[in-house]
């Protein structure tokens, strides 16, 4: 004889329901997190659009903006009433800086500060190690001294220019260096102007300008406060300085 089915009782269908009851409500709990976390990560991600849409737009704001220089305290090779402004932001052991100043520079001197129409002004950006910083500061009490011996203190630094941080620019070597080109300055006194660090407050300046003009490689090359893409490339700075001539002459 087969057993009689047992019913279900009643208990055990109201165990069924709760049952379904509780899943159901997990279910639905679920999907509002879900529904929740959904929207924080949409505006999430539309707010950090909007950051950097923002951000985008000030950078380009701020770009075309020219900068503004404090011309009569920095070193000039050329005539201060030149209509084209040339900055320099340079580290004086940086190869890219002494490419610029073997292969550009030259150029430059020919066609446009030589005939009145740029002028060329340095500004320190002191960035690359401890043989910058000593450089700068003899470059500093070199242009304090002389302003026209910076421009040859500046050459033959580049010229003789060693590894980096190997200790080329110790004190001794840039003093014996300044002494080998003849610079018309006092020599002691170009020495005791490193060992006291006599213009830290000047190369500070100049490392400042660097920051609040964007400025994050050397050498970056400023004509009347645009800067230029490649300062390396002498066709782009070319063109830079013939535009500015006209816009200068325009006014």
């Amino acid at each position: 004889m087969s057993n009689p089915r047992r019913r279900s009782t009643p208990s055990n269908a109201q165990s069924q329901q709760e049952r379904r009851r509780l899943e159901q409500e997990r279910q639905k709990k679920k999907t509002r997190i879900l529904l929740i976390a959904s929207v924080v990560l949409v505006i999430a991600i539309f707010a950090g659009l909007f950051a950097l849409a923002s951000q985008d737009s000030e950078t380009k704001n701020t770009a075309s903006t020219p900068a503004e220089f404090d011309y009569s305290t920095l070193p000039r090779l050329g005539q201060a009433d030149a209509p084209v402004k040339l900055v320099e932001f340079g580290d004086f052991q940086c190869p890219s800086c002494a490419q610029f100043t073997n292969s550009v520079k030259p150029e430059l001197m020919d066609k446009y500060i030589n005939t009145g129409k740029a002028a060329l002004y340095f500004v320190n950006m002191s960035f690359i190690g401890p043989d910058s910083e000593t450089a700068s500061l003899a470059a500093l009490s070199v242009y304090h001294q002389n302003s026209d011996a910076f421009w040859k203190f500046y050459d033959a630094m580049y010229e003789n220019q060693g590894e980096e941080n190997s200790g080329w620019a110790a004190e001794d070597k840039l003093v014996e260096l300044a002494q080998k080109e003849q610079l018309d300055i006092d020599y002691e006194l170009l020495r005791t102007d490193i060992q006291n660090r006599t213009y830290a407050d000047e190369l500070s300046r100049d490392n400042k300008t660097a920051s609040d003009n964007g400025v994050s490689s050397t050498p970056t090359l400023f004509v009347n406060g645009t800067a230029v893409r490649n300062a390396l490339a002498l066709n782009e700075v070319g063109d830079a300085i013939e535009s500015a001539a006209k816009a200068a002459e325009s006014k």
